[in-house]
Parts: structure tokens; sequence; C-alpha cells
């Protein structure tokens, strides 16, 4: 397990090379937000990325991301749910819970919707698109991508901020690129129908960097972070 001291300087390693891919393509680092995942890790160890400057934070379970913000409602935490959720789940997140990123059907739009009506309040969403084509992998397919974001714009309570996507696990981060640039290509696409869908969150500590050349604003780091998973 990395030490505190250790945790920093990957946090600060990783500003880096976004900051150093930002000026190579001509954008600002400013533009491309750094999302801790922070799945498996324990609420200690998270403290020491929030005090290291990280305050945004993605869990892919609902249970571990409850029980890890109890233990760190004292720190000053944008949490976002990144995983696949389910609508019996929503519940216990929906009153508070930054961004959910991972939205693929009507019907989980429509309970999101019904939750966040109960607590008066408008979450933001994106849209999770299946741009490598993966059979194990979650999303609308690419083509089906810009009538469904404009059916779930239609929802209420839901605040439709972007996509969201993840490039196949493969060695050689070009590999993700054309993942990549379908994800940037869609949102122009929305764009040019007079849909404002800002937010990109692609790339994670394998391929982060050819998804910021690509286009992401937000970039989904774990390992490079935290080390290795324990299962």
């Amino acid at each position: 397990m990395f030490t505190n001291a250790m945790i920093a300087q990957n946090i600060e390693n990783i500003r880096r090379r976004i900051a150093a891919t930002c000026y190579r393509v001509g954008r600002s680092p400013e533009e491309v937000t750094l999302v801790a995942v922070s799945k498996t890790v324990d609420a200690d160890t998270i403290r020491d990325a929030v005090r290291a400057g990280c305050s945004d934070l993605g869990e892919n379970y609902i249970q571990e991301l409850c029980e890890k913000r109890e233990h760190l409602l004292d720190e000053r935490i944008h949490w976002h749910f990144i995983g696949h959720l389910q609508t019996n789940k929503i519940k216990y997140i929906i009153d508070w819970v930054q961004m959910i990123h991972a939205v693929d059907s009507l019907h989980l739009g429509t309970e999101l919707s019904r939750g966040a009506e109960k607590v008066n309040r408008t979450v933001d969403v994106l849209v999770e698109v299946n741009t490598s084509g993966e059979e194990t992998k979650f999303g609308v397919s690419p083509g089906s991508a810009v009538a469904f974001v404009k059916k779930l714009r239609t929802i209420p309570r839901l605040n439709v901020k972007g996509l969201m996507t993840m490039g196949p696990f493969l060695p050689d981060p070009e590999d993700s690129r054309p993942a990549f640039r379908t994800l940037k290509e869609l949102r122009d696409t929305l764009r040019n129908d007079g849909l404002d869908v800002p937010v990109l969150s692609m790339g994670m500590t394998n391929d982060f960097e050819v998804a910021i050349e690509e286009g992401a604003t937000i970039v989904r780091i774990g390992t490079a972070i935290f080390g290795s998973r324990t299962p």
C-alpha cells in the first residue's frame, strides 16, 4: 500500500502528465477533471488523496460508496458513481452523489428522475456509450446514442452533461483512440444539433493521455494513484 506521501506524489505526477498532454494539443489543463477511482481503497487512504488535492472520487459499487462516504463526511468530496447502477439502489445516493456516469437505458433515466423528484433536486448524468463494440461492456451503441440523448433530455430532473465510455483493455493505449474519437464525434454531432453536452468522461490509467488528446474532460484514474487493486 502506498504511503500518504507516495499518493500525493502520484497525484502530482498525473496532474503534470495531464498538463503536458493538454499543452501539446493546445488545451488548458483546467478543462480536464481528475476523478480518482477509489474502488477497494480504504477510507484512510482516500483521505490522503483528498488532502493531496484530489476532491473528485469515483466508486463502482453502492454499498462501498455509502460506507466510505460515512467515514469521510468531514472531507469536501465530489462523489461520482461510475459503475453500472441498479434501479433499486438509486435511493441510497440520489440526494448527494455529484454525477452518475453510466446511464444507458431510458428505464434507468426514468427511475433516476423519480428519485430526484422525491428529494427535490436535479441530478447530473452522463450517457454511457459502448464505443469499443465489446459485448461484455454496458452502454448504448454509437448508432443509437444521439437519439438516446435526445430522449433522455426530455426526462425531468436529469441534467444530461455529456457522454462516457471505456476504451478496450489492451496494452497499447493507441488502440483506445478510435473509441475515444467516436465519443468526441458523437458529442460534436449533438452540438451541431443544438444540444450542449460538453462532458466527455473517458480515459483511465493506461490510456488517459490519448483520451485527453481526443477531447476528454474527465479522466478516471485508479491504479496510477492507489496502486494495484486488492480483490
